[in-house]
């Protein structure tokens, strides 16, 4: 049977997160070796997947150098094998493994695993996400939190939630375990794609945080900020956003 785009994504993600599992489990690799012999073994399990099942697709991986033919696609799958390298070496759960497909260079079809968890996040099963906590929960780099996010949660009194992967933060706010992820430190299209069709598909406000939409299979990969919240939040915060970029 034929499996369809967002069921081929979730199957993937799913697999590359045991495969994950399974590399960490081997105890042959110290934790500095780790991120990196998983990070190659998923991503050669992804693109040859891939390539077996939409041959006819773009393909752009963050471990695999792009030879610009997916430039000409209208169809591109966007993959991050491991989202959150350092928190998989540690044993930790906010690591994630992105599987997405933009058409026309939107986001249109990802899922996102969370071995760790035990979890895929899906594009083709939303839920309902539920309701905003009081006071309003802002997730943020554990390592360098975005500067831009620590004067809205102040100006939002928001409490700071640190967090690993982008993957792992785009779903604790599919799952509502926290409000808003506003990221302006710098990323690339794997590190949202899958996270961005996810979130989308459950009815959250996913922009560039200057409310410009995010698009994908671009020349240049660097996409450097992200927002994503209920939609009911997103006009204060970027708002706020502009008032805090003025006043720099």
């Amino acid at each position: 049977m034929t499996m369809s785009d967002a069921e081929l994504a979730a199957h993937l993600a799913e697999a590359a997160g045991r495969i994950l599992l399974e590399v960490r489990q081997s105890g042959v690799f110290s934790p500095k070796a780790l991120g990196k012999a998983g990070d190659q073994t998923a991503n050669q399990f992804l693109v040859h997947a891939l390539r077996e099942a939409r041959p006819d697709d773009g393909l752009l991986s963050e471990e695999m150098k792009c030879d610009g033919g997916r430039l000409t696609k209208s169809r591109v799958w966007i993959v991050d094998p491991v989202d959150g390298t350092r928190e998989y070496g540690e044993a930790r759960q906010d690591w994630a493994v992105h599987v997405g497909l933009a058409i026309n260079g939107v986001a249109s079809v990802g899922a996102v695993a969370l071995p760790g968890a035990g979890l895929v996040l899906r594009s083709d099963q939303p839920q309902d996400v539920p309701p905003s906590a009081n006071p309003l929960r802002m997730l943020v780099s554990r390592t360098r939190p975005a500067t831009e996010a620590v004067k809205v949660a102040e100006r939002l009194g928001a409490t700071l939630v640190p967090m690993g992967s982008a993957g792992a933060k785009a779903m604790a706010v599919v799952r509502g375990e926290a409000d808003i992820y506003l990221h302006s430190g710098g990323q690339y299209e794997w590190d949202s794609a899958a996270p961005v069709a996810v979130a989308l598909a459950h009815g959250l406000h996913c922009s560039r945080i200057d409310g410009s939409p995010l698009i994908y299979n671009q020349e240049d990969t660097y996409l450097a900020d992200l927002l994503i919240c209920p939609k009911s939040l997103a006009e204060q915060i970027l708002l706020l956003i502009r008032e805090i970029t003025a006043a720099a």
